[in-house]
C-alpha cells in the first residue's frame, strides 16, 4: 500500500478530529472513542486510504463516488453536521483547509 499523500493525511486528520468531537460531546468519551465511533473512524480511515482520487480528492460532499457503506454514510453525515461548525472554534486550521476544499467544489 502506498503511503497517504499530504492532502489525504490532512483529510484523514480532519475526519478523525470530527469523529472525536462528536464522540466527546454526545457519548461523553474524552480519552478514547466509543465502539460505534471507533468503527466509523476505522471505516473512514480505510476508505481514505483506498481513495482512487488520491491528491485530487474533493470534499466528501462533492465526491462523485460514495465509498462509505450506507449505514456508515449516514453516521459520517451526522458527525460532519455536528462537528463542522464546532471545528471553526476548536480546530480553526483544519476547518480552514476543509472550507477551502469545499469552495473548490466543481459546479
Amino acid at each position: 500500500m502506498n503511503p497517504l499523500s499530504q492532502a489525504l493525511c490532512r483529510e484523514q486528520k480532519t475526519v478523525l478530529t470530527m469523529i472525536q468531537l462528536y464522540c466527546a460531546h454526545l457519548h461523553g468519551c474524552t480519552n478514547t472513542l466509543c465502539p460505534e465511533c471507533r468503527a466509523l473512524a476505522d471505516h473512514a480511515t480505510g476508505r481514505l486510504a483506498a481513495c482512487r482520487f488520491a491528491d485530487r480528492k474533493p470534499a466528501c460532499s462533492a465526491c462523485p463516488v460514495h465509498c462509505y457503506a450506507p449505514g456508515m454514510r449516514e453516521a459520517i453525515q451526522r458527525v460532519m453536521r455536528f462537528s463542522g461548525p464546532r471545528m471553526i472554534v476548536s480546530h480553526p486550521v483544519l476547518a480552514f483547509h476543509h472550507l477551502v476544499k469545499l469552495s473548490r467544489r466543481p459546479s
